[in-house]
Parts: structure tokens; sequence; C-alpha cells
């Protein structure tokens, strides 16, 4: 029957190309087009205004809201002429470019959606094309009367999993409302992500975990809507979901450990994003918190993925935890014959030249043992900045103290050795 209907509408498409009267119908879809284009066009430009008078209120929705906006109201314009016309006209083409246009825009905002949930994808380029492609060539079995026989086809190959069965056309229609519904799900998602971290007033950490909450929360709630849409009873899954959920209970105990580990660390705090930190052998900034890993940046530039397991078990320094002041010390060495006073003025001068060395609480220089070959001092400072390193600011100050010590005339002492050779009475 629908076939019928199709093919109906193209012989009279061709039938009307052959009229004068197609001009109407040309006319009314080219004005369309135009008022579509130039509402789309003011609608860009009302968004960039407001992203220029207030950048924090943009965020990434405005980009779909951008590519479905000609789709929708070239949609809505045609359907609302080809209402008009018909009273004077025949309207067939307007009736072909209804589902062209409806194409369109279940195109733009399933990219867009997509796009929102898998930022960094690189599948994403070849899915967007494979979808497009799929999209329209259904579009077209649907307008060459084509699509129910393919149907037909689909709804022939059957076969039987356990007592249900079940048949191409039935896995079909599952699998696209699953990934509808998921795709739903992940849109809402990314709304609730960009709407949470535009909150001022709530911490980093929380942010991540209700973003993470909600994500996780709205995708098992698009499987249990999806599935049953279709006709598949969600009690059939629990005997599998019993043995998947005992399966990876023993074989994935180290992932499901730094999963729940990553939230705890979330929760309570203890770990925030640009802190600096150190574990074992790892020093670096945190840049990056997630549900599996933390990730640290060295201040050599290298990344080192740490599990979150290793945090939660392991003793973590936090150098930036409640104040992120932190003290530096240099040794010096210097000889028995040195006067002790003023190489330590000069050691405390030294780093009060520095401007990262803080003037409260102040250096200072200690006596710190007499050892074999001289005098240890101590030179102790703070800095509020050791996300910035420590290695380049006691260089300087080194430079500086053996500068001021060689003008003085102060000797820093080294191991000497001397060798006696004896021989048979000579």
């Amino acid at each position: 029957m629908e076939e019928n209907r199709i093919a109906e509408l193209l012989i009279e498409l061709w039938r009307d190309v052959q009229q004068p009267a197609i001009i109407w119908q040309v006319g009314v879809l080219a004005l369309c087009l135009f008022v579509a284009w130039l509402i789309t066009r003011q609608v860009k430009a009302v968004l960039r205004r407001r992203r220029a008078a207030d950048p924090t209120v943009a965020d990434a929705s405005e980009e779909g809201l951008r590519r479905v906006v000609f789709p929708l109201t070239a949609l809505g314009l045609v359907v609302l002429a080809r209402a008009v016309l018909a009273n004077w006209h025949h309207t067939n083409l307007l009736k072909l470019a209804v589902p062209l246009l409806l194409a369109m825009a279940v195109i733009r905002l399933t990219v867009h959606a997509l796009k929102r949930s898998f930022p960094q994808a690189g599948w994403l380029a070849s899915f967007e094309r494979a979808f497009a492609f799929g999209a329209w060539g259904v579009v077209a079995l649907h307008l060459s009367g084509v699509l129910p026989t393919v149907i037909d086809g689909l709804e022939q190959v059957a076969f039987s999993i356990g007592k249900a069965k079940v048949n191409l056309w039935m896995l079909l229609q599952g699998a696209l409302t699953v990934f509808v519904t998921v795709l739903v799900a992940l849109w809402v998602a990314g709304v609730i992500e960009s709407r949470l971290m535009r909150t001022e007033g709530l911490d980093g950490n929380l942010k991540l975990v209700f973003t993470r909450l909600s994500r996780g929360l709205l995708v098992v709630l698009a499987v249990a809507i999806g599935l049953p849409l279709v006709g598949i009873d969600l009690t059939a899954l629990s005997v599998f979901g019993g043995a998947l959920g005992v399966g990876l209970g023993f074989g994935m105990q180290k992932i499901a450990a730094n999963y729940v580990s990553g939230f705890i660390l979330l929760l309570d705090r203890s770990i925030r994003m640009g802190n600096l930190i150190s574990v074992g052998n790892e020093r670096g900034i945190v840049s990056q918190i997630t549900t599996r890993y933390t990730v640290l940046k060295g201040m050599t530039g290298i990344e080192s993925i740490v599990p979150n397991e290793t945090l939660v078990g392991s003793i973590v320094q936090n150098e930036t935890f409640t104040d992120p002041k932190v003290r530096v010390s240099v040794p010096i060495q210097v000889s028995y014959a040195t006067d002790l006073e003023k190489a330590m003025a000069i050691m405390v001068e030294a780093a009060q030249a520095q401007p990262r060395v803080m003037s409260d609480p102040a250096p200072g220089a200690f006596l710190e043992a007499f050892a074999d070959s001289g005098i240890n001092l101590q030179l102790g400072f703070w800095i509020r900045d050791p996300a910035e390193g420590t290695l380049g600011i006691r260089s300087a100050i080194n430079m500086q103290i053996w500068r001021r010590f060689k003008e003085e005339g102060i000797g820093i002492p080294f191991p000497q050795r001397e060798v006696r050779v004896l021989g048979n009475g000579e």
C-alpha cells in the first residue's frame, strides 16, 4: 500500500513537471528555503552577539541549534505552504521536500549529539559519512517505494534464540531504538555537564562526580527504556546479567577497584585538579582525573598515568593540599677558617634577591653539622609556586652564593687525598 502511494506521488510529480503550474511549486519551495536561510542567519547573529557579550554563557548546545535551525525552519514553512497552496494547485513537489528536509535535520542533530558525547573520538568523521549515507539511502528507498519490499525481506530471515523467535528486521529495530535512546541520553548528559561546569560555588571534583553519575544513570535508563520498546523483556537478561557480573567480579577486580577509587578521590577531594603531588617515584601536577586513572604532568613535560587504586592505597605527598607554600633547602659547605656569620648573611641575601622567595616567612641560614672536610650550612626559604619547579631557583641561588663567596674569599672545601709510596729503605 505504501509502495503504491509513493509510486503515485512520483507519477503525479512527473505530470506536474510537464505543466506550467509547476512554477508555483518551485517558487514557493524556493521562497521557503530563502526565508529559512534568512531566519538561520539572524539566529546565528543573535548567538554571536550573545557570545561576545558574555563568553561564559555560550556553550556547545548553540552549535546544535545552528545546525538544525535551517532544516527545521524550512520544514515548517514547507508544511505550512503546502497546506495553503493545496487550495489552488498540486503540491507534489512540496510533499517530496518534506522527507528530505526531515532527513537533513535528523542527520545534523544526530551528528551534533555524537560530537558532544565523544568530542575526541577519531572514528566520528567516518561514522558521520556512513550515517549520512545510510540515512539518505533509507530516504531514497522510501521515495522509490522499495522500502516495504526490503522490510518484508528482512522479516523473512527469522531464527530462534531459546524460546524467542526473532528476525533481522526486529534486530535492526532494536539496535536502532537503543542507539537513539542512548544518543538522547548522552546528549542530555552533555547539556547537564555544560551547566554543571559553569556553576559557581561548586567544587570541581563534585562537578566531575555529578557529571559522570548523571551520564551513567542516563545511559542505563536509556537501555532500560529502549529494549522494552522493541519487545525484549528485561527479565530475560537477568541470567546473562548475573553471569556477566560474576565474571566481571573475578576477572576485572583491578579495573573495578580503580573505578571505585576514582569516585572516592573525587568525593573526598584529597586530590584536586592542579595539585602538585608525589606518589612513589612520580611527581607532577594533576592535569586530569578520570574514573580509572589520574594524569600527572611532570616538570619535564612527561605525563604519567597513575591508576586511582594506587593513589587511594599508597602514601601520597600533596604539596598543595591545604597550602601551596613549600620550603626549599640548599646545603652549602664551607671551610673551618670561614667567618660563619658573614657566610650565612651572604646566603640569606642571595635568597632574598630572588623574586620567587617569600619574605614571610623570611629565609634563614643554619649551621647543620661539623663534617670531616668542612662545616655544613643550610639555607632554607619558602616559595608559593612549587608547580613552577625548584631546580631553577636553587641554581640561581647557588650561582649567586658562589659569586659572593669568591669575592669575599670564602673557600668551599673539597676532599683531598695524599698518597705516600713506601719503598724498601728508600
